[in-house]
């Protein structure tokens, strides 16, 4: 039996999953997830890694059809429940699903399209009840997961994961985070991604913990079940995190002060999933007296850096490798870097993902000769905290022989008192392989560039980028004072 379901056993009397204040205990949670099983198997003895599609609203029957897709020895498929049929067609046609799940609401999305297409369709609330039968036992070696790449180059990849890439992916954070059965998080974030299927929802059950579901986001209703007193772990994104420090700075003082007082009892608030500006960082340890823990990965691997759990978490750090995990930097060549040298991260561990679902040369490509994975993410190492640069096919701008974090830039014109936000791209230039770019949204229309450029230049000094390439110029404006879209159209070509 997988560690997962072992653990769930001997915590049967916990609460396992709350949602909508209804509370369902890992007793309930196993029985009605090996129910679940054997309404997969129907007249066979094991699915032998079929994968099942499913598109189930976060909550109980999420859980409880993940666990009986495994326990029958399937492979999950997470479908996204926002994707229209186009977009979820693709990932059922590449997996080759036969068997699709669904919460209600969704069959008259999917119910013509597996008609025609002879997939088995289950609604759930419409199971039948079978007689308990023997179920499959599942080794470690075999496929578990299929998850999918966002699909930045091309169409997007799936990540195939075993059990045995899962159970490292979620022990590892376990021991790191130092997660236990008194543990109570909510879970506000996708569930076809790993951030919120692995990082909340996988190492919260695997801890005997209780894993709360609020299955649309609303910031009132997450600071409301803050102050319940009942949560002490929280994970979210950056954008969650603006979101909620905007609504906790339109409430009323009385209740600011409340919610800080609550937020201070958290044992921990974790940030991931993209880069988090050091100004929301800083914000956020303001009104929660919380230091968030950042940390690095990706579909591929899991987590792989961690800012630690006790010791400084740097502010625009992800932190260092986590146990079990190895992590070189290299360059084109992959050759290992000099130290203080920015290079692509590469990673080998139990972490690391099986293949991509039928694409045996996309999966030769991205693993080294030697079996490094190549992550194609730009880091440098500063005293002993990885920090992490940018893409390398996207925010690494290559200018005069130097390469130039995009996200650095950003997170200094942000600070800017005259700059609410920004964004930095490079463009093609004939002369210095690229140009630095910055979008700006500025509170006053009439900023002095010249000031600008001069304070930029000198806030950039403690970085590697050349300050002689930084200059923020002017778009052309029309006869109203406005750039105009085809002004950017042409820029950005």
């Amino acid at each position: 039996m997988l560690t997962i379901f072992q653990n769930a056993a001997k915590h049967a009397e916990n609460t396992a999953i709350v949602v909508h204040d209804k509370k369902y205990t890992y007793q309930t949670l196993l029985q009605h997830a090996q129910q679940f099983a054997v309404e997969l198997l129907q007249d066979t003895n094991d699915l032998s890694e079929a994968r099942i599609a499913f598109m189930v609203n976060p909550g109980f029957d999420y859980v409880k059809v993940q666990w009986g897709i495994w326990l029958a020895g399937g492979v999950v498929v997470p479908l996204c429940l926002t994707h229209p049929l186009p977009s979820l067609q693709y990932v059922i046609e590449d997996t080759e699903a036969k068997v699709i799940v669904i919460s209600p609401e969704y069959q008259s999305l999917l119910q013509d399209y597996c008609t025609a297409n002879q997939i088995r369709l289950i609604v759930l609330g419409d199971e039948q009840h079978h007689k308990t039968i023997a179920l499959p036992e599942i080794s470690l070696d075999r496929r578990g997961m299929i998850l999918y790449t966002s699909g930045t180059t091309n169409k997007p990849k799936g990540v195939v994961t075993t059990h045995a890439n899962l159970e490292a992916q979620i022990s590892t954070l376990v021991d790191s985070w130092k997660w236990s059965a008194d543990d109570h998080i909510l879970c506000v974030l996708p569930l076809h991604h790993v951030h919120g299927i692995v990082n909340v929802v996988s190492c919260s059950l695997w801890s005997g913990a209780t894993c709360e579901f609020l299955p649309s986001f609303s910031a009132e209703a997450i600071f409301n079940i803050f102050l319940q007193g009942k949560l002490n772990v929280f994970m979210a994104v950056p954008t969650i995190y603006f979101k909620l420090i905007a609504h906790w700075e339109s409430l009323p003082a009385e209740k600011q002060v409340k919610l800080t007082n609550c937020m201070q009892q958290f044992r921990l608030m974790v940030c991931g999933s993209a880069a988090l500006p050091v100004s929301v960082m800083e914000k956020w340890k303001h009104i929660s007296g919380q230091v968030l823990l950042e940390r690095y990965g990706m579909t591929e691997i899991g987590m792989a850096i961690s800012n630690p759990f006790d010791g400084e978490r740097k502010a625009g750090y992800v932190g260092l490798p986590l146990p079990g995990v190895a992590i070189k930097l290299v360059d084109e060549n992959y050759h290992e870097v000099a130290a203080n040298e920015p290079g692509e991260i590469i990673v080998k561990g139990a972490n690391v993902f099986n293949e991509y679902w039928h694409k045996p040369e996309a999966t030769a490509e991205t693993f080294t000769s030697d079996g490094w994975f190549k992550t194609g993410d730009i880091a440098i190492v500063e005293d002993g905290y990885y920090r992490i640069m940018g893409r390398n096919s996207v925010d690494i701008i290559k200018s005069g022989g130097y390469k130039i974090s995009a996200l650095e830039i950003e997170e200094v014109l942000r600070t800017h008192a005259s700059i609410d936000d920004c964004a930095v791209v490079g463009i093609a230039d004939d002369e210095w392989g690229e140009l630095i770019v910055a979008a700006l949204v500025v509170k006053d229309a009439n900023i002095n560039l010249e000031e600008l450029n001069k304070w930029l230049r000198e806030k950039m000094a403690s970085y590697k980028t050349p300050r002689k390439y930084l200059l923020v110029n002017e778009l052309p404006r029309n006869a109203m004072g406005k750039v105009t879209k085809n002004d950017v159209k042409k820029l950005f070509a």
